[in-house]
């Protein structure tokens, strides 16, 4: 898959050749264009929000922003840095929905996995998916939602740099600060990550009780996770280390890289149906009329 953070050149057109043809007014190139980048701007979108339905929602928002301004791109930058500059702003800057709407803390977060009774797992016969498929939703979605206990541009950091392995060169660039300031700023969020999950998780502790297999039909009972409704787990899917690559991000801490690793083996996701929904937004009239499309 095509890695917008690589400094590996990539096999086919490159993003400026399709910029230059989709100004011209070709859809395909601008098709090819976006769905280069649309899974990235979700994985981040998702880390940001949470529910997927959500990341989609904010995933076009964005994804529009990008296209109806792409005529004003002149080359100066790399397009990578401007498209990211826009789909970071417009993350940093949305409304709060979904699970973000309601500000979490480490603490409150840790008393509601506590609140959660141990129990044996759930009766296989009664369940629409196999179990294990449950566990490892129940952890994602567990894992998933300590990252809205940062801030959001302290999530957004983390989701780039510890996560996507985004280089502090790179990372700075978009979100227009210094590579010393991108560094201090992974390096707070890890740290305050790797504290709440060393108290509380025994996936980065063994001495931590908590384990995602006795807290899986909690969290159904509770309603935290939907076995009609995976958000997270697939029988086949592709994990974020095996898409991004090494992080080029060094953690000096090996303890403290622990957790990283727990978000490295994150799937990556697939928007859904993005082939429909991005040809959808081609059809909107701003975005054909903003580079006059064939």
């Amino acid at each position: 898959m095509f890695n917008p953070f690589s400094e590996i050149a990539e096999p086919g057109a490159s993003d400026d050749e399709l910029v230059a043809q989709a100004q011209n007014g070709d859809r395909a190139a601008l098709e090819q264009l976006v769905l280069r980048h649309q899974a990235w701007i979700y994985n981040i979108a998702v880390r940001m929000v949470f529910d997927p339905h959500d990341a989609e929602e904010v995933t076009q928002e964005a994804l529009i922003k990008v296209i109806t301004r792409l005529s004003t791109f002149q080359g100066e930058s790399k397009l990578r840095t401007w498209l990211y500059r826009i789909v970071v702003n417009h993350i940093l800057n949305m409304k709060r929905r979904g699970a973000e709407s309601q500000p979490l803390t480490f603490a409150d977060y840790g008393a509601a996995i506590d609140g959660v009774p141990n129990l044996d797992l759930p009766d296989p016969q009664t369940m629409p998916v196999a179990v294990p498929l449950l566990v490892e939703e129940a952890k994602h979605s567990c894992t998933m939602g300590m990252l809205l206990c940062l801030d959001r541009k302290q999530r957004l950091i983390f989701t780039l740099g510890a996560i996507l392995g985004v280089s502090d060169a790179i990372g700075s660039e978009v979100l227009e600060m210094t590579a010393a300031n991108f560094r201090q700023s992974l390096s707070r969020a890890r740290r305050d990550l790797h504290r709440f999950m060393n108290n509380q998780c025994g996936l980065v502790n063994k001495d931590n009780p908590c384990r995602c297999p006795k807290k899986t039909r909690g969290f159904i009972e509770q309603g935290h996770v939907d076995p009609n409704r995976l958000l997270f787990a697939s029988d086949h899917f592709e994990r974020v280390r095996d898409i991004a690559g090494e992080t080029t991000q060094e953690i000096e801490d090996v303890v403290e890289s622990q957790h990283v690793a727990i978000y490295r083996d994150h799937p990556f996701l697939q928007p859904a149906d993005e082939i429909g929904w991005l040809r959808r937004i081609l059809e909107r009239s701003d975005v054909r009329g903003a580079l006059h499309l064939n």
